[in-house]
């Protein structure tokens, strides 16, 4: 099947259902400007310099043995203040509001689905934009721990160490989140996934509760499960999207 054979199937797919999921990974952001991890431009390609690799950095161990340099790695190469939702969260959240798609289930952690306007986000990975104090679990926003004038932001309650809530290497992804992502994947009546290599687990493993016969896959590369997709499209994921909601 030619390109725009699969994304006029894809699209008549779309139409047709009003239980659609989506699963996506890095490379739904890379269009907004934020590096994959994984690419031959991404962050463990491009974080050679650092002392140690992003995986050590990332780490729940390092953070708490090294707090400074953790925060100088993650308030540089993790956060991007500036980045604006891309085609493919556009696209995405329009499906939400066409009442076609029930659940965005991301292992980002920038929130550009929820400033697109998408509601029902499943964040695996969690988020920059919530920070909670490690002594006293007061929240806080990002600003707060960009603009603090400490490299390791501090509660202004008990002086105790804010840190981002995303899931380090080492730490369990939230069971909740993950039950939650599992129910959607499985009640699914199309299954979208894009920009993702699907090769970290568990979240790539969401993929294999999947119950129904309309597995479409968007990477730029081969995946894989691209063997058990029913269309597979390496392009754009934000023109595919573009194209296939209008």
């Amino acid at each position: 099947m030619d390109e725009l054979k699969k994304l006029e199937e894809f699209k008549k797919i779309v139409e047709g259902s009003d239980n659609i999921v989506f699963f996506g990974g890095a490379g739904v952001s890379t269009e907004s400007n934020i590096p994959d991890f994984r690419s031959a431009s991404g962050l463990y390609s491009t974080s050679q310099k650092t002392s140690y690799p992003p995986e050590v950095m990332l780490s729940h161990s390092f953070f708490i043995k090294h707090p400074e340099e953790f925060y100088e790695f993650y308030k540089s190469k993790m956060v991007y203040r500036d980045a604006k939702p891309n085609a493919a969260h556009i696209a995405l959240a329009k499906l939400e509001e066409q009442g076609k798609l029930k659940a965005v289930i991301t292992q980002n952690i920038d929130g550009l689905h929820q400033a697109a306007g998408s509601k029902n986000v499943l964040e695996l990975h969690g988020s920059i934009h919530r920070n909670y104090c490690m002594k006293c679990g007061e929240h806080y926003d990002l600003d707060y721990v960009m603009d603090s004038k400490e490299l390791v932001p501090k509660c202004e309650k008990c002086g105790g160490i804010v840190r981002p809530d995303v899931v380090l290497y080492e730490e369990s992804l939230d069971m909740d989140v993950l039950y939650k992502s599992i129910h959607y994947v499985s009640n699914a009546d199309v299954l979208i996934v894009g920009g993702t290599s699907l090769v970290v687990y568990p979240a790539a493993g969401l993929v294999d509760y999947y119950k129904g016969g309309k597995l479409i896959l968007i990477n730029k590369t081969s995946t894989p499960y691209d063997y058990k997709a029913n269309i597979v499209i390496h392009d754009s994921i934000g023109k595919v999207l573009s194209y296939v909601v209008g």
